[in-house]
């Protein structure tokens, strides 16, 4: 019995034998594989970790400058903060509140800079119109229409359908085109909701062009 017990462990250690020549280099591969894999995830874990940490403390530094009212400064943080961490949502929030003191400052080609870069680089869509929208801001008051109405256009998004409407209304009317002026404003008033009070200023424009716009509750009753 226990010779034939030694030739069965024998020929198991045979099969296993031709097995792992057949396959260990591959087993060998797989294993491997699945370990860098993994050691990759976490080594990626703490890379953006590490990043976004980074990325906030030099956010922290941008905000107080810009508490300070130091445009100066904001602007250099900024500067380092796009190109060490553009990738960050703090690159981009850092990118707006540079852009807003700057321009408060009486520095508008750097808000400008700011704002594009924001509108180009942002990740969220919601950063990009935000970004555009002051861009079409700053570009008007500037007088450069056409400039505005472009970036007004590359807007993302539908839910700031009615913001782009309303600026658009801006531009046109500093361009003298009032027809234009009045249909776009009409337009925002339309799309906006009866619960923002920012509608009422679209209201008041349009007032102003000789066309107020029938209240939602005026066009209830009259069964409009």
């Amino acid at each position: 019995m226990a010779n034939t017990l030694d030739l069965q462990e024998q020929e198991q250690l045979d099969e296993l034998k031709a097995f792992w020549k057949q396959y260990g280099n591959l087993i060998t591969w797989v294993i491997t594989a699945c370990l860098l894999g993994f050691a990759g995830w976490n080594a990626w874990g703490w890379y953006q970790r590490d990043q976004a940490t980074q990325a906030s403390a030099m956010f922290d530094e941008l905000d107080k400058a810009a508490s300070a009212g130091d445009a100066d400064k904001v602007g250099r943080v900024f500067g380092d903060l796009k190109q060490r961490f553009g990738g960050t949502a703090y690159a981009q929030q850092g990118g707006l509140l540079a852009a807003r003191l700057q321009y408060e400052k009486g520095q508008p080609d750097a808000a400008k800079a700011s704002l594009g870069w924001v509108a180009e680089n942002a990740t969220e869509d919601e950063y990009r119109a935000i970004a555009r929208l002051r861009l079409a801001g700053v570009l008007l008051d500037a007088k450069q229409f056409e400039p505005a109405l472009k970036a007004l256009d590359a807007v993302p998004g539908k839910e700031f359908a009615a913001l782009v409407a309303d600026r658009r209304g801006d531009v046109l009317l500093a361009q003298g085109k009032k027809d234009e002026a009045r249909a776009s404003y009409q337009s925002a008033f339309k799309a906006m909701s009866e619960k923002q009070d920012y509608r009422r200023l679209i209201e008041a424009k349009l007032t102003a062009l000789g066309a107020p716009p029938a209240t939602d509750a005026a066009a209830a009753g009259t069964g409009k």
